[in-house]
């Protein structure tokens, strides 16, 4: 079956944003008694399920042995692939065709595509997972004939990470309610301090033009195409124009000059080598992962302009695999409140479900629980929770992301990487992102 059908410039383009890939597993809520819709098995015979993911969805492999020991007759196996343009890449093409997991992980970012094909993704509702998520959540991952086609797992609420050694060194407080109070309001207030910090002596406001523009332009309620005709705008949104030109002003001068994900942007989080970055709670893991003896790095409960979103998935379930009815069971299962908060608990993927959201106290616990250093410990807080459940609160944007939305954002990251790496100013840059748009729409 062709992915044409619908859209023939939908499916394989590359995209930007480009993450490490983790296994992906189950997790289980120790329900003795799982409901016939999550009881996964339709028969005792032995079979084995593919979950494919990327990032690391906090699915480990003893939650996925709690999975198989609540089923003792499925196997589940993870499978991994090299990068998230990767993933993207294989979705599209084995979607139509045959070959992809039981169960699929998606960016948010790629939904828009996806919700194309949607007849070629089983129908997830049921009323045992309505009014789970968040509203916005379920809403983009609900096609034109009401079916739900996503399970949401993470969202990605922001707040500001900052080094509390470089702020000390500047002269700026380091106390988290200080820190949140000194940034609060908008983007300019958040540039205002961060020129402060450098006639401090400060080394690097933030890690790179990228990602700083990404925290921003996810306010926009529409950035790059109409939502009702999908047509791309973007050459006329002087929204989009004014934040790219804030965003290269200010790198131009505080900096760092990194590409997020780049082996020198690691190397840069262990070196304290920036004061601040945007920071969704799955950055938490990313963080401590790359620099496990820093000591210094906090969060406060701010983010400039309000709140944001960066970043969430959904886990899909292909209408043409072996196993339709286990694996709809097995995603159904991933996604609920238990095993979001274990989820938490294990990678810092911030739950979407209302219930997880709810529950202050357990938000708290899941970012104290684990190995030593927890987060709790690595970010000197015992409130991370309450901290990212108030900024999931103060998101008031869920901007239209269409169909193209990920090769514009591709093209626009590509701008402004050649801006920071001084291969072009950031006038020629733009010029050469509105013919590359031109070629994409």
């Amino acid at each position: 079956m062709s992915l044409s059908r619908r859209n023939k410039t939908a499916g394989i383009a590359a995209g930007a944003a480009v993450f490490a890939l983790s296994v992906a597993a189950c997790s289980s809520s120790g329900d003795a008694n799982p409901s016939d819709s999550a009881s996964g098995s339709t028969s005792d015979e032995q079979i084995t399920l593919t979950v494919a993911t990327f990032n690391d969805f906090g699915y480990t492999q003893d939650l996925l042995d709690e999975y198989t020991a609540l089923h003792p007759n499925i196997t589940v196996v993870p499978t991994v692939a090299a990068t998230s343009n990767d993933a993207r890449t294989n979705y599209f093409a084995k979607l139509g065709a045959g070959g992809l997991a039981d169960v699929e992980a998606i960016e948010v970012d790629w939904l828009p595509e996806v919700m194309q094909y949607s007849d070629m993704l089983a129908d997830l509702t049921s009323d045992d997972t309505t009014g789970r998520w968040l509203d916005w959540k379920t809403a983009a991952a609900t096609d034109a004939d009401g079916r739900l086609i996503g399970y949401g797992t993470d969202i990605g609420p922001e707040a500001v990470c900052y080094n509390a050694d470089l702020f000390a060194a500047a002269g700026l407080p380091t106390d988290p309610t200080e820190v949140a109070s000194l940034l609060e309001g908008g983007w300019d207030t958040y540039f205002q301090v961060g020129q402060q910090y450098m006639d401090a002596g400060g080394n690097a406001w933030f890690d790179g033009a990228g990602a700083t523009y990404q925290g921003m332009i996810n306010q926009v309620a529409a950035a790059y195409e109409d939502p009702d005709t999908g047509a791309l705008t973007v050459a006329d949104n002087a929204e989009v124009k004014d934040i790219y030109d804030q965003v290269t002003t200010a790198a131009s001068t505080m900096s760092a000059h990194l590409s997020q994900w780049s082996d020198d942007w690691y190397a840069a989080l262990a070196n304290n080598e920036f004061a601040t970055m945007l920071c969704p709670g799955w950055m938490l893991g990313v963080i401590q992962g790359a620099a496990p003896d820093t000591t210094s790095w906090n969060v406060a409960d701010v983010f400039p302009g309000g709140g944001g979103n960066w970043g969430g998935s959904y886990l899909t379930v292909p209408a043409n695999g072996a196993h339709v009815e286990e694996a709809k069971a097995l995603a159904d299962w991933l996604t609920a409140p238990e095993q979001q908060l274990k989820a938490l608990a294990n990678a810092g993927t911030f739950p979407s479900q209302v219930d997880a959201l709810s529950d202050e106290a357990s938000l708290n616990a899941a970012f104290a629980s684990g190995d030593e250093p927890t987060k709790a410990t690595y970010f000197n807080s015992d409130t991370l929770g309450t901290i990212f459940s108030n900024r999931a609160n103060a998101i008031t944007v869920s901007p239209f992301k269409g169909a193209l939305y990920f090769q514009v954002n591709d093209a626009m990251q590509n701008a402004l990487t050649r801006v920071e790496d001084g291969s072009q100013d950031a006038t020629t840059s733009w010029n050469q992102f509105l013919t590359e748009v031109s070629a994409i729409g």
